[in-house]
């Protein structure tokens, strides 16, 4: 039987996961950068312009969102330490998208990096 450590293994064999010293060329050319994290994980802080399509709505959305039907749209996935990512990127593969990436150390690697992020600052109630 496999385990997701296994799946993910797996799936970054069949993926292109871009190293974090060229993560910043990648997202810059991407058209759509994806924060597969749950929503709870983006709201406290993601890396700035993604978009937050957690891994187990992602094919749905896709599926179901006529702006995300090309599958020309270049592509970069992240999450907290690029398991999801992997999945998510070859998901996206297998629905036929043909530009999608991944971020290797995701989100955690990124900010050890002392990269920007965007991070909501919290109401006030004084």
């Amino acid at each position: 039987m496999k385990t997701a450590h296994d799946l993910v293994a797996q799936a970054k064999q069949d993926i292109h996961e871009v190293p974090l010293d060229q993560a910043d060329d990648a997202i810059r050319k991407a058209d759509m950068l994806i924060d597969v994290r749950d929503p709870d994980e983006y709201r406290t802080s993601h890396i700035p312009g993604a978009v937050n399509i957690s891994r187990g709505m992602l094919e749905f959305k896709f599926s179901n969102d006529p702006a995300l039907e090309s599958r020309d749209l270049n592509i970069v996935c992240y999450c907290k330490t690029s398991g999801r990512a992997a999945l998510s990127a070859k998901a996206l593969q297998e629905m036929g998208y043909l530009h999608v990436t991944s971020i290797a150390g995701g989100f955690d690697a990124w900010q050890e990096a002392g990269k920007d992020v965007v991070q909501p600052e919290m109401p006030s109630f004084e």
